[in-house]
């Protein structure tokens, strides 16, 4: 599946932003101009049954929205010679799947839901999150500009929901080792990342660190603090 991108920036490095389940490219609406303004043409996906992307075809949530397939969809997609790439939350399921293969420069997770089975994650209340009010998005992310909850609701709009109930029946873990050099930038007390998961990410490779007062969009919650967190990787 060829997905849909969204392009920001003309420069001779090439960075690739993968966002979470129910997001599309808008979440990423302040990350790629300033990725763009630091030289790199920036490239953001939607995954698919998310944003313009097309929606998974089979008789079952499952057999539309297999883990593999997101990563065979971004392989597809994106240009040869990527010097940075950026998942987000299941976006990171996705990099840490095609990266071996994508071979990036560098390689970001961003509070990435490795271990969502471990976090008991219900998948069926991650679909009725679709259905959220635009006063419920602005009490549960209070520092988002109104720009971003607009996007919020358009995303969730449309998104398929059955791509979080075909997590259900399927799970992920830590990599074992990073492909290329990489670096975790996790939410303030991560509900994904737990701190002995995140040792356990350190003693593996993997450069690990916090953005102080944020939720799981890091990206969203402190935009300065996120590419600050960057700093060294870009």
């Amino acid at each position: 599946m060829e997905l849909h991108t969204r392009e920001w920036g003309s420069g001779d490095r090439l960075a690739v932003l993968v966002h979470g389940i129910m997001s599309d490219h808008r979440t990423w609406r302040l990350v790629g101009p300033a990725l763009a303004g630091r030289g790199y043409r920036v490239l953001a996906v939607d995954l698919r049954g998310h944003g313009a992307s097309q929606r998974g075809t089979g008789a079952t949530a499952l057999e539309r929205y297999p883990l593999a397939a997101y990563a065979e969809d971004l392989l597809e997609s994106l240009p040869a010679g990527v010097e940075l790439a950026i998942g987000h939350s299941l976006g990171g399921i996705v990099l840490a799947d095609a990266v071996e293969r994508l071979k990036p420069a560098r390689a970001v997770y961003v509070d990435p839901a490795w271990r969502f089975v471990q976090t008991g994650m219900d998948p069926r209340v991650m679909a009725q999150l679709r259905h959220l009010t635009r006063e419920q998005v602005v009490a549960l992310s209070p520092t988002w500009e109104p720009a971003d909850v607009d996007d919020e609701i358009a995303a969730a709009a449309a998104w398929d929901e059955d791509s979080a109930l075909a997590l259900a029946d399927q799970r992920s873990d830590l990599p074992a080792r990073p492909a290329v050099p990489s670096l975790v930038v996790l939410a303030d007390g991560s509900m994904l990342v737990d701190a002995a998961s995140a040792e356990e990410l350190s003693a593996r490779g993997f450069e690990v660190r916090t953005v102080p007062g944020t939720g799981h969009t890091v990206h969203r919650d402190d935009p300065a603090g996120f590419l600050a967190a960057l700093d060294g990787w870009l």
